[in-house]
């Protein structure tokens, strides 16, 4: 077999993609990388900026403009079909309104569509019917979560942080551990859980809460997922798989 006929597996996986988005990620999240890669159909590309536009106490949305645009301009040259800021506590902190800033800086610098975290999280918590919330991050608090989700007109009826320390803290939280926590502190009043953050082994438990609890559970990457598909969906034909990723991606097939 010559070096040509080789390659072509290898051709077929890099075949151009239908459809491209374009994540901004902090600079020290390490698993968003490999979980979009992972679950994104093949038809999907997924290119990745970094910025620091997490981790830093008191920095607000007009102090990470500059961070924030420069990111997004790198993606433009990618050319992806939308771009997501993808932090939930940095896109939840300041409200709606900050939310809004970030969506108008990104639309703005590149002229390409724009979303964040938190209103993809929004935009499935609805789409799922949820309205009681029991609420699992790694954060040292969830206060600018519950702010965010209560202007939305939901409600967390038990909030669990578990005050990592650190962005590898927060990845060494295995999915055993999250379906744990989830069996630990569901209640009756709650209608679905929300794994809220973008670096950790959280989406790896979807599947598995739902299945434990009998209900939908929405997470941060997996929320970002589903909204970008969904968006995407004309541009990537119906032959790709839907993940799969509990409840939320039942959507994508209706």
């Amino acid at each position: 077999m010559d070096a040509i006929a080789e390659q072509e597996p290898l051709a077929a996986a890099l075949a151009e993609p239908r459809a491209r988005i374009g994540l901004i990620i902090p600079s020290v999240n390490r698993m968003t990388e490999p979980q979009f890669n992972h679950y994104a159909p093949e038809g999907l590309g997924i290119h990745v900026a970094r910025g620091r536009v997490a981790g830093q106490p008191g920095k607000t949305v007009a102090e990470l403009t500059d961070e924030i645009a420069h990111a997004a301009g790198t993606l433009a040259d990618a050319g992806p079909d939308l771009i997501v800021f993808h932090c939930t506590n940095t896109s939840m902190e300041e409200g709606a309104d900050g939310e809004a800033r970030i969506i108008n800086l990104i639309e703005k610098t590149t002229g390409i569509e724009a979303l964040s975290t938190s209103s993809l999280v929004n935009d499935a918590l609805r789409v799922l019917g949820l309205k009681k919330l029991v609420l699992l991050s790694p954060y040292m608090s969830n206060a600018p979560i519950i702010s965010y989700l209560n202007a939305a007109g939901f409600t967390v009826v038990k909030d669990v942080a578990l005050k990592c320390a650190t962005a590898a803290d927060f990845e060494a939280v295995t999915p055993q551990r999250w379906l744990e926590l989830a069996r630990e502190n569901d209640t009756p009043e709650a209608d679905g859980i929300f794994l809220s953050c973008t670096n950790t082994t959280q989406i790896e438990a979807v599947t598995a809460i739902e299945e434990a609890l009998g209900k939908p559970v929405v997470n941060s990457n997996q929320a970002v997922l589903w909204g970008c598909l969904k968006r995407l969906k004309e541009k990537l034909g119906n032959g790709e798989p839907t993940p799969n990723l509990g409840r939320l991606m039942k959507d994508l097939d209706a």
